[in-house]
């Protein structure tokens, strides 16, 4: 694969985080933070769960697949953050997507995805975290996988140093879907206009499947 540019070149970075103590701030307060970061910088800002964040070229792919969507004036959702999360999470419905993606109740390491010029430091102390470098980035395990809806059957059939292909695929599968859909005479399947809140070269496997508000 192409090397990735260098992260200080990077407009979007991502850092891993976990909760201050045992007292920190739960899923609810964590969106609620969302949703304010959204009013105040036109800059995204996004948190995931860590377990479903399949490494660097994960985020920096979907980050680029939302851009391309946005420049040809072929968004799904209003909010940048919420179709963002699409992409993550390889999905063309929000609830699907969050449900895969999104922060709960049981989410004990987080991703924090941002837009400069916003920095990470500022941003971790508004949702109650501190940095964890041990949750990201992390390589793509089978956990990861069947977080993100890639099954045995597809992750068997390729060598485990082309998992992170596979996820790209579902990432790229979206925009497909999408297009798919709006063929002449065929329904589009998504999309909530209200949000809560590089691929590999295999063929795309069957089944495929802030401003953000997770």
């Amino acid at each position: 694969m192409t090397p990735l540019p260098a992260a200080e070149n990077r407009k979007l970075w991502a850092v891993g985080g976990r909760r201050v103590g045992s007292g920190g701030a739960d899923a609810g307060a964590m969106i609620r933070t969302l949703r304010a970061l959204a009013l105040e910088s036109e800059a995204l800002v996004a948190l995931f769960d860590a377990r479903a964040i399949a490494g660097e070229r994960h985020l920096l792919s979907a980050w680029a697949h939302l851009g391309r969507s946005r420049e040809h004036g072929e968004s799904r959702l209003r909010e940048r953050g919420a179709e963002f999360a699409l992409y993550v999470a390889g999905e063309d419905q929000l609830g699907r997507a969050l449900a895969k993606v999104g922060v709960a109740a049981d989410t004990e390491r987080f991703v924090l995805v941002g837009e400069r010029p916003l920095e990470p430091g500022p941003l971790l102390e508004r949702f109650g975290l501190v940095l964890d470098p041990a949750a990201y980035p992390v390589p793509p395990s089978e956990a990861t996988l069947g977080r993100l809806g890639i099954g045995e059957a597809d992750r068997t059939a390729v060598a485990q140093s082309s998992w992170e292909g596979l996820v790209l695929e579902r990432v790229a599968l979206v925009d497909l879907n999408a297009s798919t859909a709006s063929e002449p005479g065929r329904a589009r399947k998504d999309a909530p206009a209200n949000p809560p809140g590089q691929g590999s070269s295999r063929p795309p496997p069957k089944g495929a499947g802030s401003k953000a508000k997770h």
